[in-house]
């Protein structure tokens, strides 16, 4: 008989379990970051598949009431606030000095993955170039979270040219909202009527409306709030601890903003981020401050162990729907795009790409394109728009009366997605440790450390010379310009707070 007072609900479980694993992590975040080189989404995943409904059965959100919603408002959330980071931390006035790396990051290297992949999809899985071309472009952005979670705060990402770490994270900050039109050059062919229709949605749409308008408002949004915060921070109205969750809230509210207006929700965030930090003020006075680091621990960690207890495993083999989807063919179809997405155009791109200076820096680019948390959104912005022609998704779209091809083509974009997002996190999760043991048994017997991948040095066939001196400038602008609002703060008759002291 069960004591009465014990009461075992899939929420209590779920803060139980997910506390725990956060709490050891967090005790040995340095042993596991530094010395075993893992990143905590591989790790959290693994832990919710061991929790979830095919391991221990301790949390199902299966029968949760709005359990896809959920998801993605989370992933929404999750995405909005990586973006908007990543365009605070972006050096001061990047896009200026950098933009013809990233346009060719974005545009051919971006575009040669959607393609590649659509055509491997098709040709593995048997299903129309359309669908495939649909699919594709949820596994076309490289994802924030992840990229983040390898090239921030470890001793590997030490080892990483900084303009390397900054192009990747750029990258990472705009593919997410730039994915859209890609989504809806296969949704306009597949829910329009007529060729004209799809094209005439697609461009006032997708392009225009969504991607264009909300980079222009995200911007906007920004060098208000940069002002606005200038305006509190030179008259002493705000204190520390308002000032550094500042970006928290406006985070949050530029993705409200953009999802109430239906823009698109990265872009605005991203354009808010690179606006609200494009002089360098924030950066400046917040640089010790690591709520980012709480954040990404806290939210990011969270959700890679939900995503672990809701792979559809039985939805890997869909023999009802087609009796190409298989486990077997999903693993060959995640190696192919593996190889296949991006490191065959950064490799042929190089010479055009100003920041990518040596084939080994190529390579390293091409492979670190993971495909997680954005994917998983548009995913669901697909399903919806074929389900109901909304972006909100079916919870059980199994009960919808939809046409079998509908259904199929539904079914097949929530499995071949989830499949290589999952694939993705374990792979560039685990990637590090293989590019570290490498680096260090590639060396000479006395050149090695004593620790297997505790080397420090650099990463050879790397370009770092210029990394140090471009941080170095940027941080000193950032200085004179603290200096200068401090002595004009002077000036007005009142003394700035120094937030960062």
């Amino acid at each position: 008989m069960v004591w009465h007072e014990l009461a075992p609900t899939p929420p209590h479980l779920t803060y139980f379990t997910l506390s725990v694993f956060l709490i050891i992590y967090s005790l040995f975040s340095h042993f596991i970051r530094n010395r075993l080189h893992l990143s905590e989404p591989p790790l959290a995943l693994l832990v919710g598949v061991i929790i979830g409904p095919v391991g221990l059965n301790a949390v199902d959100p299966r029968a949760w009431a709005g359990k896809d919603t959920f998801i993605q408002e989370f992933t929404r959330l999750i995405l909005g606030l990586q973006v908007f980071v990543v365009g605070i931390e972006l050096p001061r006035h990047y896009f200026p000095r950098h933009w013809k790396s990233v346009a060719w990051m974005l545009g051919p290297v971006m575009t040669f993955g959607w393609l590649v992949s659509a055509g491997l999809i098709t040709l593995i899985l048997k299903i129309d170039f359309v669908t495939a071309l649909t699919i594709a472009a949820c596994l076309t952005p490289t994802d924030p979270v992840l990229a983040a979670s390898v090239l921030s705060n470890s001793r590997f990402s030490s080892r990483v040219p900084k303009r390397i770490k900054h192009l990747l994270s750029c990258e990472s900050g705009c593919n997410d909202g730039v994915s859209f039109p890609f989504l809806y050059v296969g949704l306009s062919i597949l829910t329009s009527a007529t060729a004209s229709g799809a094209v005439k949605e697609w461009v006032f749409e997708s392009v225009l409306y969504e991607c264009v308008v909300g980079s222009l408002v995200g911007g906007t949004i920004g060098l208000a709030a940069n002002r606005a915060l200038r305006f509190a921070h030179g008259r002493q109205l705000i204190d520390r601890s308002s000032f550094v969750v500042f970006y928290l809230l406006l985070a949050v509210l530029s993705v409200g903003i953009a999802s109430t207006l239906g823009l698109d929700d990265f872009l605005v965030a991203f354009g808010a981020g690179v606006g609200f930090a494009h002089d360098g003020f924030f950066a400046a006075r917040t640089r010790e401050s690591k709520l980012n680091n709480v954040l990404d621990l806290l939210l990011n960690s969270t959700f890679f162990v939900f995503l672990g207890t809701v792979l559809p495993w039985s939805g890997f083999s869909l023999r009802e729907i087609t009796l190409t989807l298989t486990p077997g063919r999903l693993t060959a179809l995640l190696a192919l795009i593996l190889v296949f997405r991006r490191i065959p155009a950064t490799l042929a791109f190089k010479r055009f790409i100003p920041d990518i200076r040596t084939y080994r820096e190529a390579l390293f680019c091409g492979h670190f394109g993971p495909m997680g948390v954005g994917g998983i959104f548009l995913a669901l912005e697909g399903r919806a728009q074929l389900e109901n022609g909304t972006s909100i998704p079916e919870d059980t779209p199994d009960k919808l009366r939809l046409p079998v091809e509908t259904r199929s083509k539904v079914e097949l974009m929530w499995a071949v997605v989830l499949f290589i997002v999952m694939g993705s996190t374990l792979v560039h999760g685990f990637s590090v440790v293989v590019i570290s043991m490498y680096s260090h048994f590639s060396r000479a017997g006395k050149e090695r450390a004593r620790q297997v991948g505790g080397e420090t040095q650099p990463l050879q066939g790397m370009v770092h010379v210029d990394s140090e001196g471009e941080e170095t400038q940027s941080e000193e602008e950032e200085e004179e310009e603290s200096d200068g609002d401090e002595e004009s703060g002077e000036r007005r008759g009142g003394g700035q707070i120094r937030l960062d002291e």
